[in-house]
């Protein structure tokens, strides 16, 4: 069970840096967000996985740990209010710049192909 865990973990850390790391703002964003789960998911395995806690004193034996489970819900309402402010900021840099790259460099022309040269000197 735990292997599971630490591979899924891994697969959203590296697909988030692998987002992060693409010229467009909308894989950034959503690279950000997959690497708030991955660390949301860390903080909650910091805890050990226990099956049989009770979250209530006194219900059973073995308790669940309530710091992870508290980390955790303030790492959630950080990554919203990160994730949005992120968002807001590609909509205003795209509506200022024209494009949406990361590095603010104009896009490349499609339009103006090379052309071959016909008879013109």
């Amino acid at each position: 069970m735990e292997t599971l865990y630490v591979v899924c973990v891994g697969i959203m850390t590296f697909c988030g840096v692998f987002l992060c790391l693409r010229g467009r703002t909308f894989s950034v964003v959503v690279g950000l967000t997959m690497l708030s789960y991955a660390v949301n998911l860390f903080l909650f395995s910091s805890g050990r996985l226990n099956l049989n806690g009770a979250a209530i004193l006194g219900m059973s034996d073995s308790y669940a740990d309530p710091l992870p489970q508290a980390l955790v819900l303030t790492a959630i309402v950080i990554g919203f209010a990160m994730i949005a402010f992120v968002v807001i900021l590609s909509i205003r840099a795209r509506a200022d710049l024209g494009n949406d790259l990361v590095d603010g460099r104009d896009p490349p022309d499609t339009n103006k192909l090379i052309k071959p040269n016909r008879g013109k000197v």
